[in-house]
C-alpha cells in the first residue's frame, strides 16, 4: 500500500477570494468589509448552517486576513481541551462549532465575549461565532447562548450540484488539474456533498495522481480508495 503525503505546498488555504459564495454573497460581503475596515464594527457576527456549508472555512479566512494585517487573534474551537484565558491583547475573537462545546469551552467563550465586548481598556473587540442552528437552538448555557444571537445573524445555504461542481473545477484549475466532466460527475455522485470534503478528496487525488505519474480518471479514483 502506498502512503498518500498531503502536498501542503500546492493546496491552498481557506480565504475569502477562494470562497465560492454563490447564495451566500451578503455573507461574504460583511466579513470583506469588516475585515478591510480599520474602524470595524464591535458589533458580533454570528454564522450558522449545516455541514459543509463553508463556516469554518470562512471563520479560518477572516482569522488569516486579519493575521496577515498583524491583527492578534483569539481562536476556540470544540477540540481545544484546555483553553487558554483571554488575551488582551487579542482585537478579535472567533468561536467555532460552538454547538459541540463542553461546559469548560462554553465558560471560556462566555469569558472571551464579555472580555472582548467589555471596553474596559477602551476599545472593544469583534466577536466572529459559527455553528450549526440557529442562536435559539444551541445547546449552551443561557448567558452564552443569548450573546451569540444579539448581533448580526447569517445563515449559510449549501451550494447546488452545478455551484459545487463550479468550485471543484476553480479548485482543480488552481492546482493545474484537468477534469474531464465523467470524472466529475463520479465524484459529485459518488461522495459526500460536504464541499470541504470534496476539495479534500481532488487534493488526495491530485497527490495520488502525481506519485503514480497518470492522469485523474475512474479507474485512478477506484484504485486510489482501494489503497487508502
Amino acid at each position: 500500500m502506498k502512503q498518500i503525503v498531503l502536498d501542503m505546498g500546492l493546496a491552498s488555504g481557506p480565504t475569502l477570494q477562494n470562497f465560492f459564495p454563490g447564495p451566500n454573497e451578503d455573507v461574504c460581503q460583511h466579513l470583506r468589509l469588516w475585515v478591510g475596515n480599520e474602524l470595524r464594527s464591535p458589533v458580533p457576527t454570528y454564522l450558522w448552517g449545516e455541514s459543509g456549508s463553508g463556516k469554518t472555512h470562512l471563520l479560518r479566512a477572516v482569522a488569516q486576513a486579519l493575521q496577515a494585517q498583524g491583527t492578534a487573534v483569539g481562536w476556540l474551537d470544540a477540540t481545544v481541551a484546555e483553553p487558554a484565558g483571554f488575551d488582551a491583547h487579542w482585537q478579535v475573537v472567533l468561536f467555532d462549532d460552538v454547538q459541540a462545546y463542553s461546559a469548560v469551552q462554553q465558560h471560556t467563550a462566555f469569558n472571551w465575549f464579555v472580555n472582548a465586548t467589555s471596553p474596559v481598556d477602551g476599545r472593544q473587540r469583534w466577536v466572529l461565532a459559527a455553528g450549526d442552528c440557529p442562536p435559539s437552538d444551541l445547546p449552551l448555557r443561557e448567558d452564552l447562548r443569548t450573546r451569540l444571537g444579539w448581533g448580526h445573524v447569517y445563515q449559510l445555504q449549501l451550494l447546488d450540484e452545478s455551484q459545487r461542481r463550479a468550485v471543484l473545477r476553480q479548485h482543480a484549475e488552481a492546482r493545474g488539474v484537468f477534469l474531464k466532466d465523467e470524472v466529475m460527475d463520479f465524484i459529485l455522485t459518488r461522495f459526500s456533498r460536504d464541499l470541504g470534503s470534496l476539495v479534500q478528496l481532488l487534493d488526495a487525488l491530485d497527490v495520488y495522481a502525481l506519485q503514480n505519474q497518470r492522469p485523474i480518471t475512474i479507474p485512478l479514483i477506484k484504485s486510489m480508495l482501494q489503497e487508502v
